[in-house]
């Protein structure tokens, strides 16, 4: 693992810690740290665009704010079947800094975790035609219906990052990036005035960075901008930022 040049860690510790309004970050009880895993979907034909969903209006947290599709890693996403396995290199940096419990089985439900969340909060299906390997779990059924496998080896790992403590809810988060090529069908029926997100488009990336967004939102679009011009093939052996709360700052390491 790599450590980050001073210059650019003290920035990000100075912008985040700004963020946070000068929070105190030491928990009074614990929470859990749960997996999650969240969705960009990448089309780079033109201006980069990403994939963003609007929150509904009604919702408390974040109303009407454009969101990456994503949630947690549940237990039934590790006996999902997937046609193919994410590229080695990948594997081996989703593995990194994790505890006995991330098994193999568990390492590959994160990018099954954030397949399902995909198409659970915006219709969209990633996946590949094939007869064999077709997930038939019932979060899967509308890729069943279609004959859509899996496909790992087409997830590029982006980022990582671990929610601060002190907060009500704690996640550790991988960020995945697949290309809008991958998309094989998009279900229409699943955004709208009474879903989750009331809708989905596609945004520039330069568009994204001046909306009123999350932090971390905002670091990941940074570090895909950054990582597009200097690794436009987004090789799988390129290192992946891991932000997380370390003492009294927010540090950022290569994985």
């Amino acid at each position: 693992m790599k450590a980050d040049p001073p210059d650019r860690g003290e920035a990000l510790r100075a912008q985040l810690s700004e963020a946070e309004g000068g929070q105190e970050r030491a928990a009074k009880t614990p929470v859990k740290v749960r997996d999650a895993a969240s969705l960009i979907v990448l089309d780079a034909s033109g201006e980069p665009s990403v994939l963003m969903g609007r929150r509904n209006a009604r919702h408390v947290f974040m109303p009407n704010q454009f969101v990456f599709p994503g949630g947690r890693v549940d237990a039934a996403d590790s006996r999902v079947t997937v046609a193919r396995p994410y590229d080695p290199q990948t594997a081996q940096k989703l593995t990194a800094h994790t505890s006995t419990r991330h098994t193999p089985t568990r390492v590959r439900a994160f990018g099954v975790a954030a397949l399902r969340e995909a198409f659970e909060e915006t219709g969209v299906l990633v996946g590949c035609k094939g007869p064999k390997r077709i997930p038939t779990s019932p979060p899967f059924a509308a890729f069943a219906v279609r004959a859509l496998a899996l496909d790992l080896s087409a997830l590029t790992f982006v980022a990582r990052a671990i929610t601060p403590p002190g907060r009500p809810r704690r996640y550790d988060t991988r960020f995945f990036m697949v290309p809008r090529e991958c998309v094989a069908d998009i279900d229409e029926t699943i955004v709208g005035d009474d879903a989750e997100l009331e809708e989905i488009a596609w945004v520039p990336i330069a568009k994204a960075l001046q909306m009123t967004l999350p932090t971390i939102t905002v670091t990941v679009l940074n570090e895909l901008t950054a990582r597009l011009a200097a690794d436009p093939k987004l090789r799988p052996e390129t290192p992946v930022p891991f932000y997380r709360w370390q003492g009294k700052a927010f540090t950022r390491q290569l994985l």
